[in-house]
């Protein structure tokens, strides 16, 4: 493997194309040199022909972005799909040679990423048809673990976590029904984005559980896996399950959230892998969560319906008239047994999803999320084989329940067990809470500073947050500032603060007569001007309309200039109430002027 490009994530690679002038021909031409034909972790890797056709339609979208780099966010970089996920020109085959044909077009994901610059550069095996959370059900081989090839990888998205994890490519697809985008991620030391059920079309997605099937995202930091879901997500109407954002959710977490965790969680009997849960408790209290043990119960016996309940009939008819005998016993087994259940049975069963997962979201509107293991145990090659379907039912223990609840999760490294393999840790909320999941693991993954998968490289440092989508930034100035009267109408509106910072220096703070709260009034001038203190917090765009519905005259939300030459909405006065008002500006800031007071 190129010592170049090993381990790269999203931000080296736009570095070595922006600023260090690299051509993508170069770097992906050495890339796919350096690749192993022989790794069981592809199943089919870009052919020449393919790769050079790519890096052509590469340049026409550079030539229509008139050479901005910047408005392709994914230029230039590769990325892998598991192969259950169409890409035109490519073989599908979902694990099963029987099954294999050429795809006509490229799922609207894979679409959407081309779009953006990315260069496909394989695709992955799996456990067959997605059915499974080991990684062993492949014609194709077992994909090993990434630290200790004794050990399976997780599935089914065995092979996009397994290269994701080495390194060879900086993010890759794969689908979540099960845990499937997770319990790999826990495996091997990455970051599994579950995204909310509809948020990433799976128009082009081989089914397993067409109304549960989530397509997931694999990489070395939150931040990639983040940005890429960001560009490969989004209503699609071709896709009958897809779903808009209602941007009615939170965009981040608080600094010290309040998690809840299962009383008395089952590990199997893996006092290694406990030992290493424990430790992440520990170092998640000491970065100031309030974790609180909940009972586990409905989320265990909704987690059982998956493959206990008529669910299984949903992968039965996902394979169709599937030849039996040309399928992985193990997942034949499993297939066929959807045949034992009747139409009264899965509306039996649909009635028992609903009451548990109401229960369960109840539950989880106390907290700011769920903290659980990512899995309860790891099992080696040789154990899988004895025992597939018992051990695979144990990994799914803390992941079965989230999609039939309607969650969202994202798996995050947390550590290593005494033997040195990887244990994650999964944070999970309610749907549309992706990006506040996000945010509060961009800030866990900063503070453990834990290497990068299976590269050994050191965990970056976070760039300024960006500001999420479906969100309005606000520059609040007084009375909404953090412990001040009106904050509550930012907080009670899932507002999250971001920073913060100070205005150019073009601006002058006034104190308003005769308002209560006292309140200030911000007006940019045209010299003598000053840098005011402001806080910027992060509403959903569907409840900003509310915020500003309570916004009192003279007051009003315009456009502010920060320092660093952003600009965002915020808090601006009629020139006409300033007469009679105070100039602060002197102050700073509405916080000092208002301790001056107290002083006096």
């Amino acid at each position: 493997m190129t010592q170049h490009t090993l381990g790269f994530t999203l931000s080296d690679w736009q570095q070595a194309y922006r600023e260090e002038k690299l051509s993508p021909t170069m770097l992906l031409s050495s890339l796919r040199s350096e690749l192993a034909s022989d790794d069981n972790a592809w199943i089919s890797l870009a052919s020449e022909t393919q790769l050079a056709s790519q890096l052509a339609d590469l340049d026409d979208l550079l030539a229509k972005a008139e050479g901005k780099l910047e408005s392709l966010p994914l230029y230039g970089i590769p990325f892998a799909i598991k192969d259950n996920i169409d890409a035109q020109g490519w073989n599908t085959t979902a694990a099963c040679p029987a099954f294999a044909h050429e795809a006509e077009a490229d799922a609207t994901v894979v679409s959407r990423l081309r779009a953006a610059g990315a260069i496909l550069f394989g695709k992955t095996n799996l456990d067959q048809f997605a059915t499974g959370l080991v990684g062993t059900r492949s014609p194709y081989g077992a994909v090993s673990n990434s630290f200790n090839a004794e050990y399976v990888s997780g599935g089914s998205s065995s092979g996009s976590a397994s290269v994701v994890a080495r390194g060879l490519v900086p993010f890759a697809l794969g689908t979540d029904t099960a845990g499937s985008g997770r319990v790999p991620a826990g495996f091997n030391n990455i970051v599994g984005l579950k995204p909310t059920r509809g948020w990433l079309s799976n128009t082009g997605l081989v089914p397993a559980c067409r109304t549960l099937d989530c397509i997931s995202v694999f990489a070395l930091t939150v931040a990639d896996a983040e940005t890429v879901a960001n560009v490969a997500g989004g209503f699609d109407p071709s896709d009958a399950y897809s779903r808009a954002n209602p941007c009615t959710a939170p965009v981040g977490l608080p600094a010290k959230p309040k998690l809840a965790v299962p009383a008395n969680p089952e590990f199997f009997g893996d006092t290694q892998m406990q030992a290493a849960y424990e430790a992440a408790l520990e170092k998640w209290r000491a970065f100031g969560a309030d974790l609180v043990e909940i009972d586990f119960a409905p989320f265990a016996e909704l987690a059982a319906q998956l493959y206990q309940g008529s669910w299984v009939a949903e992968r039965t008819v996902a394979v169709g008239d599937m030849d039996p005998d040309k399928m992985d016993p193990v997942v034949r087994g499993i297939v066929e047994g959807g045949h034992k259940y009747s139409a009264c049975d899965a509306y039996t069963a649909e009635y028992t999803r609903a009451e548990l997962s109401r229960r369960i979201n109840l539950i989880l509107a106390q907290f700011d999320a769920l903290l659980v293991p990512t899995s309860p145990t790891i099992r080696r090659l040789e154990e899988m084989a004895e025992e597939p379907v018992l051990y695979n039912s144990q990994f799914g223990t803390y992941t079965n329940f989230t999609n039939l609840a309607d969650l969202s999760a994202l798996a995050v490294p947390a550590g290593f067990r005494e033997d040195g393999l990887p244990a994650g840790v999964t944070l999970i909320a309610p749907a549309w809470h992706d990006h506040a999941l996000a945010e509060l693991g961009k800030r866990w993954q900063q503070a453990q500073a834990l290497p990068l998968g299976a590269t050994k490289k050191p965990c970056p440092a976070q760039t300024q947050n960006a500001q999420a989508p479906g969100s309005v930034r606000v520059a609040v100035v007084g009375a909404h500032l953090t412990g001040m009267p009106l904050n509550f109408q930012l907080t009670t509106r899932d507002a999250v603060l971001v920073e913060q910072t100070l205005t150019c220096s073009d601006y002058r703070l006034y104190a308003l007569p005769g308002t209560v709260p006292p309140k200030p009034g911000l007006a940019r001038v045209e010299q003598d001007g000053a840098q005011i203190i402001v806080e910027l917090w992060d509403i959903p765009l569907a409840r900003f309309g509310e915020f500003v519905a309570e916004i009192p005259a003279p007051l009003g939300i315009g456009n502010l200039e920060l320092a660093d030459g952003r600009w965002v909405k915020g808090f601006i006065c009629e020139p006409a109430a300033l007469a009679s008002a105070r100039d602060i500006t002197s102050f700073g800031g509405w916080r000092a002027f208002i301790a001056s007071l107290s002083a006096a």
